[in-house]
């Protein structure tokens, strides 16, 4: 599946708000949902458990010492996968816990949540927070504020929280993570007092950083791409192979380039006024290129990628070179 979403017995695990996604899939709701009604509708009231791990040789099992199995609860024998395999200390964080984390965040019961879901066997899920207010970057582009949080029960991966700026224009993602500077951090206590508190800090941090990207957009959108310098900006994203003999990847490359140029120019929203030829349009050529376009960074679902994989990353590098060559280029 190129979606890489989760299925069970022929339905997508997924829920949504608006617009019916690129592929067709999950459970559609009138509004906002709150975190019990999100689960529920994306197929995620399930939980997970640690089960032995054992060694068949001929007719014998031989139990694996320390290693452990992590399985969905809510499968018969017969379709049970594997989600990931763990030591002793691995403790499950289940879906509704992740979810009951992120509620005090975005307000606890509020009708927030937009879209939620599970990816692979169920590896790995996620939920998407909008938040008040917006991003406005030049004239009447605009980004909408969003929280991705995404829990693993596969034992690689931990839980994540990202920034997940939106531009409506023509909804591609600029995706960023918690990775720099003060972080969001993830922990349980049974105390209420406790969780509020680390609640009320989180939302300090995270108001706090939607400034910061604010500010960084605006500089972008403050950055003229004259005397060659998209050539430059899209080098430095996409590089040339280390391996110069690889004319596969060499053309792969080029391609790359060729079509985010293009997006610069005739990309969604890359026309308006104060956003045409700027190093913000650059970025968002980019970005709209790895969202829409870019089936070599597609790998193991599109979903996983834009939000987490290669995309992810290939965006994540594009924000941070734009913002490197804004100060290079102001200098």
């Amino acid at each position: 599946m190129a979606h890489g979403l989760n299925s069970k017995d022929g339905k997508a695990s997924m829920m949504y708000v608006g617009e019916v996604p690129w592929h067709g899939l999950g459970t559609a709701l009138a509004r906002p949902a709150t975190a019990a009604e999100a689960i529920k509708a994306a197929g995620l009231d399930w939980d997970v458990a640690k089960t032995p791990v054992h060694l068949k040789n001929g007719r014998r099992y031989s139990l694996i010492q320390n290693r452990f199995a992590v399985i969905r609860k809510d499968l018969k024998p017969s379709e049970v996968v594997p989600l990931g395999f763990v030591g002793k200390g691995y403790t499950p964080l289940q879906n509704r816990d992740a979810f009951a984390w992120f509620d005090p965040i975005v307000g606890k019961d509020a009708a927030v949540y937009h879209t939620a879901g599970a990816l692979g066997d169920g590896e790995r899920v996620w939920v998407l927070a909008k938040l008040p207010g917006e991003i406005r970057v030049a004239g009447d582009d605009i980004a909408e504020k969003y929280l991705l949080l995404s829990n693993s029960h596969d034992g690689q991966s931990s839980v994540q929280v990202k920034f997940t700026p939106i531009r409506v224009v023509c909804q591609n993602t600029l995706t960023m993570a918690l990775s720099s500077g003060k972080g969001i951090r993830i922990s349980h206590t049974s105390s209420l007092p406790d969780r509020l508190q680390l609640a009320e800090r989180n939302l300090g941090i995270i108001k706090e950083r939607f400034e910061d990207i604010e500010k960084d957009f605006q500089a972008l959108a403050a950055v003229q791409m004259t005397n060659g310098r998209l050539p430059d900006y899209l080098a430095r994203v996409f590089p040339d192979p280390e391996d110069k003999n690889d004319e596969r990847a060499r053309r792969r490359i080029e391609r790359t380039r060729t079509e985010s140029a293009k997006l610069f120019e005739a990309g969604s929203g890359n026309q308006a006024p104060g956003v045409r030829g700027t190093l913000w349009a650059a970025y968002n050529g980019v970005t709209e290129f790895v969202d829409y376009y870019s089936k070599a960074l597609w790998r193991g679902g599109r979903l996983d990628s834009v939000w987490f994989g290669a995309g992810y990353h290939a965006k994540a590098k594009a924000f941070r070179v734009a913002n490197e060559c804004a100060t290079d280029w102001n200098n």
